[in-house]
């Protein structure tokens, strides 16, 4: 396990991003433009979804297959209601359903890096896990909204019998508590987050009708779904066809991205202080825990090394595209720098320096 440790933090893409986290610590006028940026997610995205969209094409919906969507389903609706349970105890319920669904669904970044990690060593997962991916991209948006929305129908039920300004939810009872009882990280009951914390109350939260939409119709996963679909349909002619860009130049633009990554990484690493030292144990620990979840599943599933290491991988990941940018109009009560900085500055570093070489060595270890 050591030494797929060393290997993975000398691995080029690992490297650059490493340096654009000194980069961005030192405070160097680097930049990345971000019609650059967006163009190399857009590629990693189109050319993981076709690599993915070919390899299904070679294998088709195998047993394991059909496992590992199942497995990757349950993940998704399960984490975030484990952790949102967890979270509401010592932080504000809006954040916690923020957290829980960012904690539950996937990072596209860490699942292509895990992905040319695998790659490296032989063990290169099936085309489903793309399938898979996709899938749990939108059920952890889903069950945070409906939480959301219960703990609003919750606090409407409670200020009707209670008119105490510092009530707080408190598992399924309301008490009064002083705001000095509070942990750092919920400085105001839930649901009376000040405008000094940048939210706009103007504004009321977006349907649950509207963030189903937005779930299933977000560009991120159209452009995953849409290059599967075109790698399955256009065969081995077309993978040959599409070799020099979707092979040939995948590693130096990964690389790439990562260096980009490494510079919002480091901006991200600036707010932590504001997050406080719950929610960076959180951040830390539970890709560990979700991840020893996706194994124990995976290995009851008797799945191969790669698709237990991915399933793992995404279990662990949190994503810091797509969950924050409709949580943010969904559950307008929650701070996006906590649930951000938390997904991008602490846990997303973690999973691609140790996370990844960590669930291999232990998915080598129960895998088939």
């Amino acid at each position: 396990m050591d030494a797929d440790i060393l290997k993975n933090l000398t691995d080029p893409a690992i490297l650059f991003f490493f340096l654009g986290v000194t980069i961005g610590l030192i405070r160097s006028n680097l930049e990345i433009p971000a019609p650059i940026a967006k163009f190399l997610s857009l590629y990693l995205l189109m050319a993981l979804g076709f690599k993915g969209g070919q390899a299904l094409a070679d294998a088709g919906l195998s047993g394991d297959g059909a496992k590992v969507i199942g497995a990757a389903i349950v993940l998704a609706l399960v984490i975030p209601v484990i952790w949102f349970l967890v979270l509401r105890k010592r932080i504000d319920a809006f954040d916690a359903a923020a957290i829980a669904a960012t904690y539950g669904s996937v990072s596209a970044v860490t699942f292509v890096t895990a992905s040319q990690f695998l790659v490296s060593r032989g063990d290169e997962a099936g085309g489903h896990m793309t399938v898979a991916m996709v899938l749990m991209e939108s059920p952890a948006i889903i069950m945070a909204v409906l939480l959301a929305t219960w703990v609003r129908a919750k606090m409407k039920t409670s200020n009707a019998s209670v008119a105490t300004p510092t009530a707080a939810l408190v598992g399924d009872n309301l008490a009064t508590t002083d705001s000095r009882t509070l942990v750092p990280e919920a400085p105001h009951p839930a649901g009376e987050r000040g405008p000094e914390e940048g939210v706009d109350h103007s504004e009321p939260p977006i349907s649950i009708k509207e963030v189903f939409r937005e779930a299933f119709t977000d560009g991120v996963n159209l452009l995953l779904v849409g290059s599967m679909v075109v790698g399955f349909i256009s065969g081995p002619a077309g993978g040959e066809a599409m070799a020099p860009f979707i092979n040939g130049l995948f590693k130096g633009l990964l690389s790439f991205f990562l260096l980009e990554m490494g510079l919002l990484v480091a901006r991200r690493l600036r707010e932590v202080r504001d997050v406080g030292p719950f929610l960076i144990a959180f951040g830390v620990i539970v890709p560990f825990i979700n991840a020893s979840l996706a194994l124990t599943i995976g290995w009851a599933l008797r799945l191969p090394v790669g698709d237990l290491t991915l399933l793992a991988v995404l279990a662990a990941s949190g994503s810091y595209i797509v969950v924050p940018a409709v949580v943010r109009y969904a559950i307008p009560e929650a701070a996006p720098s906590r649930y951000l900085t938390l997904a991008l500055g602490i846990t997303f570093p973690i999973n691609i320096t140790i996370g990844i070489p960590l669930y291999y060595a232990v998915a080598s270890a129960l895998g088939t």
